[in-house]
């Protein structure tokens, strides 16, 4: 493959991908579809219709599926099935279904072998290398593109994941509060979900539009538990389903929780802190004890080479 066929590949790719860009903003012609226009009116309790809402016409990502939609499925299996991602994507809070995903991952492939092409050809040209070494860069560019788009997401979900972690000791005692005052459950973490704005009170937010459709209120606690996999949560709600079952009083076993939930707290950052602590090993033993070294024997080896 000669650095010119190269040249002219990415260059297709790149025209490619802005021509379906520019023809995903062109508006639809005819009649709006029944879903579309009813979307709007209970978007408060289905996310699909959230999502049809919020959708974005610019998105090129509808174009690019009536294309790569076999290559989809494929990556998908590949990939490990569809659960992982759905997984991840439903920790992450992302609107996004596992399709979109592997679209995503696909562009950012395509993104990948185009940045392995243009080395390619620079390594070409400053000394040739054989056309198998360049289909390996390019591979190894478009494998770590689509390896990037899912470490990602596991970054983003481990990191609201955390965040609903820290959340859920401050979320029990204000449910502790709302009970100890004589309100209900229900009504508690309702309350919770309207004037919170952190990540679990949005969970929170869904669990209680759940149950305004109809879904039982332990069921739609246990459903989100197991999507979240949050094991502190997943704890919260079992103890709190025992306790309905068996008539507990609720205000002490949500205290009690709250206390377990801070104590786990602190042991993490103790954990965190002894790995942070070796850690901090490398730089001490690798920048700041050389450096003392070298500004304690230089002023001797000066002397010594001055003669003195």
């Amino acid at each position: 493959m000669s650095s010119m066929v190269a040249l002219g590949i990415a260059c297709g790719l790149g025209l490619g991908l802005g021509l379906w860009s520019l023809l995903s903003l062109v508006p639809s012609l005819g009649r709006p579809k029944l879903t579309s226009r009813v979307a709007p009116y209970v978007q408060d309790v289905s996310p699909d219709a959230r999502a049809i809402v919020t959708r974005r016409p610019s998105d090129p990502l509808p174009v690019l599926g009536v294309f790569v939609a076999p290559l989809v499925d494929l990556v998908g299996r590949l990939a490990g099935g569809s659960e992982t991602a759905s997984r991840r994507l439903r920790q992450a809070g992302s609107s996004m279904t596992v399709p979109d995903f592997r679209s995503r991952q696909l562009v950012y492939a395509a993104i990948g072998g185009a940045v392995g092409v243009v080395l390619a050809i620079a390594a070409g040209r400053a000394q040739p290398l054989p056309l198998v070494a360049q289909v390996v860069i390019v591979i190894l560019f478009s494998v770590g593109g689509f390896a990037l788009r899912d470490y990602l997401l596991q970054r983003q979900a481990k990191a609201r994941l955390a965040r609903m972690a820290s959340e859920l000791p401050t979320v029990l005692e204000f449910l502790t509060l709302s009970l100890s005052a004589g309100e209900g459950m229900l009504d508690a973490v309702r309350r919770i979900a309207r004037i919170s704005r952190g990540e679990l009170a949005r969970e929170l937010a869904l669990v209680v539009g759940e149950v305004a459709t109809g879904v039982p209120f332990a069921e739609s606690l246990a459903a989100t538990a197991t999507a979240l996999d949050l094991p502190p949560f997943t704890r919260f709600v079992e103890q709190l389903t025992v306790a309905l079952e068996r008539g507990t009083p609720l205000a002490e076993v949500l205290r009690a929780q709250a206390q377990d939930s801070r104590d786990q707290a602190k042991r993490e950052l103790i954990e965190s802190a002894g790995r942070k602590e070796v850690a901090m090993l490398v730089p001490l033993v690798f920048l700041i004890l050389p450096t003392t070294v070298a500004f304690a024997i230089f002023p001797g080896i000066m002397v010594l080479q001055l003669g003195f």
